[in-house]
């Protein structure tokens, strides 16, 4: 049996460049997320992943619309840590109980508009971003607009390269989290 190839760093044992990012991710959070010590043994990973993070946090589109990205990814991805993670962000944000549900199962939302975000989100995996103009018209049909087509993207780069990250570095499910899985 091979012992663990990503360590679960402490701000004491990880690099010296990821310090102050787990620092300060424990501070903003409360407690150190076992995905992020895992990640910390790159310190340009953890970097990149958590500035991509806050500038898709930041875009035009609604809490639950960049959430619908995520868990589209997570669920897609078969990362157990992303699905728990962000199925606590949605019952944090009073996220209908059957959109969670519909996500964590991967059917069609209840709502048409959000249902367009994760379609839309599926086609542009499936196509390598060939979305062809009939289904990218769907998705601006439903009130989204083409620079949110283009923030869709960020999500998918952005939580396909956590979702990967995670899984390689087999990062467990956090305890805190547990209860939100």
């Amino acid at each position: 049996m091979h012992s663990p190839v990503f360590a679960d760093h402490t701000p004491d044992s990880a690099p010296p460049a990821a310090r102050s990012t787990m620092e300060a991710t424990a501070r903003r959070m409360g407690y150190l997320p076992a995905a992020v010590a895992r990640l910390a043994t790159s310190p340009h990973l953890l970097k990149g992943f958590l500035t991509l993070s806050a500038t898709f946090e930041d875009t035009t589109l609604d809490p639950l619309a960049r959430e619908v990205v995520i868990l589209t990814m997570a669920t897609g991805n078969e990362c157990h840590i992303c699905v728990a993670m962000h199925t606590a962000k949605l019952r944090a944000l009073d996220a209908d109980p059957e959109l969670v549900s519909a996500l964590r199962e991967r059917r069609a939302l209840p709502d048409e508009r959000l249902e367009a975000v994760r379609q839309f989100t599926l086609r542009v995996l499936a196509t390598a971003g060939a979305v062809p103009d009939e289904e990218l018209h769907a998705f601006l049909d439903r009130g989204h607009t083409p620079q949110q087509a283009l923030e869709v993207v960020l999500g998918i780069g952005t939580y396909t390269l956590s979702t990967l990250a995670n899984r390689l570095t087999r990062a467990p499910l956090d305890e805190q989290l547990k209860c939100h899985a």
